[in-house]
């Protein structure tokens, strides 16, 4: 593909490829927009301006000030840091074998709880809680007495709360849910809310996550506990090697 000339300041080509790399420097999500041909022309005006104001500073002669060179050896300071640790740590790795070994090791850390999909009706006294309980089971649906008596905004849905786990809801609700069996209507339960009739919909129990869901995860957290442990002991060589006063 042809590397287009975009425009020249004093000399100097700025191409496609100049945009393309500069795209690339953006968080992804900018990046979408500088793609479009609006997002590249004002990328290249800003390439343009970048350059003239680079001509003017080697004009006034910056790039011998003081200030410059303090700069200059702030930032190659930086780099050789940063090279340094890369180097350090570029022998840490993490083998196939030592990730299945943690999984299989840690598998108590990889469960999903116990869960239940379950919709409710919530009102504001026994009494009423009890007369659509009755409806319910003399052959009204759950969704349309939700829809018509509860207060909580899950009516819009029938009820619905959607799956949760342990400790999410109130307790008196909770111990109810998790005890009833799937497609059972609870009776009347008081909450800090009201009165809810409960069905549930759906139980899960707790379960393992199985080791493809859980590699990546793993494989991670051991490369960076590795690369800690590799810069701190590299550290302390180097506290040994070279003086440091505090």
């Amino acid at each position: 593909m042809e590397n287009k000339v975009l425009a020249k300041v004093n000399g100097r080509e700025i191409t496609q490829k100049d945009i393309e790399l500069s795209i690339q420097r953006f968080p992804q999500e900018r990046q979408r927009y500088l793609e479009t041909e609006e997002g590249q022309r004002q990328l290249l005006e800003q390439l343009v301006a970048f350059e003239l104001y680079y001509n003017y500073a080697k004009e006034i002669n910056l790039e011998n000030s003081d200030e410059f060179k303090e700069k200059l050896e702030g930032v190659k300071r930086d780099m050789l840091t940063q090279m340094a640790v890369d180097k350090a740590l570029s022998d840490v790795k993490v083998l196939e074998e030592e990730v299945v070994s943690y999984y299989e090791a840690n598998k108590h850390m990889f469960v999903d709880g116990e869960s239940v999909v379950a919709k409710h009706i919530l009102v504001d006294s026994e009494e009423l809680a009890r007369e659509i309980q009755d409806k319910v089971k003399n052959g009204e649906s759950f969704e349309s007495a939700a829809e018509k008596y509860s207060s909580c905004p899950s009516k819009a849905q029938g009820g619905n709360l959607g799956r949760f786990g342990r400790g999410q809801m109130v307790p008196e609700f909770e111990e109810v849910a998790f005890g009833l069996e799937v497609g059972a209507i609870s009776d009347p339960v008081k909450t800090q809310f009201g009165f809810h009739i409960i069905k549930v919909e759906d139980k899960q129990e707790p379960k393992v996550k199985s080791f493809d869901e859980m590699e990546d995860m793993i494989r991670s957290q051991l490369y960076q506990e590795r690369q800690n442990y590799k810069y701190m002991t590299f550290l302390d060589e180097l506290k040994k090697k070279y003086s440091v006063e505090m």
